[in-house]
């Protein structure tokens, strides 16, 4: 049996397996002694696992459906849209739900190496979390969307919490109160939405916005613009995105990889309904608020880029990381072009493994920097004389050590020289320098913005002023991040000589050491990853099939009764 045959034999049933499988092992762990940690820690990791694999067979199979039928509809009711609950399955939700495995499954092995024992509750948590987040990419429902936020909200407010503490109660309260506000909102336009269209379900909405009439077409926009202020909360949009980086600093090394994908969410969201609702075919209200969105976003690549220029911990820089990256995805997909939006989409992925990669290094260089006796670590200390002899010469063409003698060669540790030349990737990626596949996808965006109809087929340079600044930004971004992570990694590892070897294990090193290697991946594979955004992009853009697959989706008929 062929593969493609083999997965839609379990087609359409596998689409609820990526909620329904962290659900009952959550629901098992809870029902577990607290005294059975290495239980709970195999069975957390062995969910995740597994449903890395199923997310897998799920791109594979939406993938080689073909043009233009790439969609898979489940009804778990068994009732027609939009009437009853509906599950989507397109290239999109099933790259999220890859990328959400992923990250998933690098943070709960680095936390099995020792932070899970820091709390209770972290494994049920985490698969909570993952519920969640899967929930979110493949709903089809507004009011569902609102449902597995509200899960996702619930399940990280406890894992910030984790391994306590006065910063992370801090940050949390601060966390919890924006999400709140944001999760008002979501419910104020979600009914504002209803109430001019009568319904809830995403493909219906689609249809009925064109058919609004136009005396209420201010009140259409008014009640996206407070459902999008909701999303944009969750994509960290500014001045909205004071909670992230406190909080995401402060909790666990693995909760903070983990909510590297937090922002992607309201991306996503954004992303698709945008596209979904507000395409080309909504009549008057045909790409409505795109330019605020480009505005929006290159502000937020501005505040993250200058924020990771002040800040000195690892921490924050990674946290205004995922702001800078969260910025450039939101003004890319302000512009409404095909090809930006293929070029987000493979900037999306690399992007996020990147923070969540850096989350881990964090925590990682922090011990190493905290096993030093001085007092401040940016600081040299005063008797260091390097160029000097004993007496008070300047010496000239030697290189001397610590003893004054001529220094040949000094052997680095394997886990010294691993922590810096992940760090040198993190800061590759990050700010989008060759080869790697951030540079890639910075360049893939520019390409597109400057030759929107093709390298073959271009009428000429025409991106306007909106463009120009979008391009100045993105680049002007990148330098920043450079600087920053440069003068970090020069006070972590350059001037780190009196430091021990860091202490890494095998369950720290392995997940790090996976995630940049997922980068380099799609670095080499960048031609069949953009073969895939490119009809990603399509598909979003032109909606109808996404529409008709919902909408024409018929339940299970039921079995006659034997006579």
């Amino acid at each position: 049996m062929s593969e493609p045959t083999f997965l839609a034999a379990w087609m359409p049933h596998l689409m609820l397996a990526p909620i329904l499988l962290p659900l009952l092992s959550a629901a098992l762990m809870l029902l577990l002694p607290e005294e059975k940690h290495r239980t709970k820690l195999v069975m957390n990791l062995g969910s995740t696992l597994l449903g890395l694999v199923i997310a897998c067979a799920l791109l594979v199979w939406a993938h080689q459906q073909g043009e233009p039928a790439s969609m898979g509809v489940y009804l778990p009711g068994n009732w027609p849209a939009p009437f009853g609950i509906a599950l989507a399955l397109d290239r999109l939700s099933a790259l999220m739900l890859v990328l959400t495995s992923a990250v998933g499954l690098a943070a709960a092995l680095y936390g099995s190496a020792r932070w899970y024992r820091a709390g209770v509750h972290y494994h049920p948590l985490f698969q909570f979390q993952l519920m969640g987040l899967a929930g979110a990419f493949l709903t089809a429902d507004l009011f569902n969307l609102f449902v597995f936020f509200e899960i996702m909200l619930a399940a990280s407010y406890g894992l910030l919490l984790h391994g306590s503490g006065r910063a992370r109660v801090q940050a949390g309260l601060h966390f919890i109160a924006i999400n709140l506000a944001a999760s008002s909102l979501f419910l104020v336009g979600v009914s504002m939405l209803y109430g001019l269209t009568g319904t809830h379900n995403m493909a219906d909405l689609a249809r009925s916005v064109a058919q609004v009439a136009e005396a209420d077409r201010g009140l259409l926009h008014a009640a996206a613009g407070i459902l999008a202020t909701a999303f944009l909360i969750k994509a960290a949009v500014w001045p909205l995105n004071f909670w992230l980086v406190p909080a995401y600093s402060a909790a666990t090394a693995p909760v903070g990889a983990l909510f590297a994908i937090m922002t992607k969410v309201g991306v996503y969201a954004i992303l698709r309904l945008w596209t979904l609702v507000f395409g080309s075919e909504a009549g008057p209200s045909a790409l409505f608020g795109g330019l605020w969105l480009v505005g929006g976003g290159m502000v937020t690549m501005a505040f993250g880029a200058i924020g990771m220029l002040g800040s000195q911990r690892l921490g924050h820089l990674a946290g205004y990381a995922a702001i800078v990256s969260s910025g450039t995805l939101l003004a890319a997909i302000g512009f409404g072009q095909n090809g930006l939006t293929a070029g987000l989409l493979y900037y999306l992925p690399s992007s996020t493994l990147a923070v969540c990669a850096l989350f881990l290094l964090s925590d990682v260089i922090d011990r190493w920097r905290n096993t030093d006796d001085s007092a401040d670590p940016y600081e040299p200390r005063a008797d260091a004389a390097p160029f000097l002899n004993a007496e008070l010469v300047p010496t000239d063409g030697a290189n001397l050590d610590d003893k004054e003698e001529v220094l040949v060669g000094r052997a680095i540790p394997a886990a010294a020289a691993f922590v810096g030349l992940s760090f040198m990737a993190c800061t590759l990626l990050i700010a989008g320098l060759p080869p790697l596949s951030g540079f890639v996808g910075k360049v893939t965006m520019l390409t597109a913005l400057l030759n929107p109809l093709g390298l073959g087929s271009s009428v000429g340079l025409r991106p306007g002023w909106v463009g120009w600044t979008f391009m100045a930004v993105l680049i002007a971004s990148g330098l920043l991040a450079l600087i920053a992570l440069s003068r970090a990694g020069i006070r972590h590892f350059w001037a780190a000589h009196d430091r021990p070897t860091p202490q890494l294990r095998v369950l720290e090193g392995l997940p790090i050491a996976a995630l940049l290697a997922a980068c380099i991946a799609l670095t080499f594979g960048a031609a069949p990853v953009m073969r895939f955004a490119q009809a990603t992009a399509n598909a979003l853009h032109a909606p109808d099939t996404y529409v008709r697959a919902i909408l024409s989706a018929q339940p299970v008929a039921k079995p006659k009764a034997q006579p």
